[in-house]
């Protein structure tokens, strides 16, 4: 038969009182201190918190901490910096991946093309609620614009000269499907990583063909500085020329004025009296003609006769004398 120790019973009796006294305090104090860890929030610089109470969202921008309401409040962080994305390669090996980099041309022909996508979020209530995976519908609205831009173009642009063109075009179709979809997200830039031929043989032709192209470029460059050099200096002679040219010209017009205006005065004078005048004419024009030599002029009504001086009166001329001197 079992004996009960009364004092025994007592101590018992006390201890599980004091264990629920603790018990309940422990439980009260947890309760507090989960509902005051509950009740404070922290954002970060690059974070932006959006905070639903009774299934109502607001953005919370401002870093820094914040209180809500515990169980009534819930709280959830985006990260708001420009984060990107890989389409056609794998970024950790820079492995190709074909299902995504293998584009047809405009022109019918196959090409490798890799890009990188910068994105970040525009809208956090709209990240979050708007869809369950905004960066899947990014990436498939991406690979869509993509594929659509690149079929475009022929081979040639996307692979030498129409890289940047392409791009804006990318860029412009995503954003305009962002828009449409309202996911939160924006694009921030889109860069073509690399772009080749399929086929390595086909890699050495577009390669040959670039060589050419930059060859090209390089003659038309120097044709360009040869034009440029020598350019001015022609121009520097044709306004020489001209100046020489316009010089005569005014030169040519002076002379031939004061001709005119010297037949002119003699023709006056010629119609004053008409016999004196030709005979003055005559008579200078002999002058310019035979200047060193001496004659008698012996002129009847219808001839004149120029008759050497000298052969009649058996004189020397001064360059006779000058010789035997």
């Amino acid at each position: 038969m079992e004996t009960v120790n009364p004092k025994r019973t007592e101590q018992l009796k006390n201890f599980q009182k004091l264990f629920k006294k603790s018990g309940m305090g422990l439980l009260i104090a947890v309760a507090v201190l989960v509902i005051a860890l509950g009740s404070v929030y922290n954002v970060q610089e690059q974070e932006q918190a959006v905070v639903t109470t009774l299934g109502i969202p607001r953005t919370v921008a401002e870093p820094g901490l914040h209180f809500k309401i515990p169980f009534v409040q819930n709280v959830q962080k985006v990260n708001t910096t420009i984060q990107g994305f890989a389409i056609g390669y794998d970024p950790s090996d820079n492995e190709s991946k074909e299902e995504d980099s293998l584009m047809i041309t405009r022109d019918y022909n196959f090409v490798n093309v890799d890009f990188f996508v910068e994105y970040k979020v525009s809208d956090p209530v709209k990240a979050i609620y708007a869809s369950v995976d905004p960066l899947t519908i990014l990436k498939n609205v991406t690979r869509s614009s993509i594929r659509t831009v690149i079929g475009s173009y022929d081979v040639d642009s996307v692979l030498t000269n129409g890289k940047n063109e392409i791009q804006s075009k990318v860029k412009e179709m995503i954003t305009t499907k962002l828009t449409e979809h309202t996911v939160g997200l924006t694009v921030v830039n889109v860069t073509i990583q690399d772009s080749e031929p399929p086929t390595k043989e086909v890699m050495e032709a577009f390669k040959a063909v670039e060589t050419a192209k930059q060859g090209k470029e390089t003659a038309i460059n120097n044709a360009n500085k040869y034009r440029n050099e020598k350019l001015p200096e022609a121009t520097a002679k044709t306004d020489q020329i001209l100046q020489e040219a316009e010089s005569t010209k005014a030169k040519r017009i002076n002379e031939a004025n004061a001709e005119v205006s010297k037949f002119n005065a003699m023709y006056q004078e010629y119609i004053k009296n008409p016999e004196v005048t030709k005979k003055r004419m005559f008579y200078e024009t002999m002058e310019d003609v035979l200047p060193n030599m001496k004659v008698i002029i012996d002129g009847t009504d219808q001839t004149s006769t120029i008759l050497p001086l000298d052969s009649f009166t058996g004189g020397e001329t001064s360059e006779k004398k000058e010789n035997k001197e």
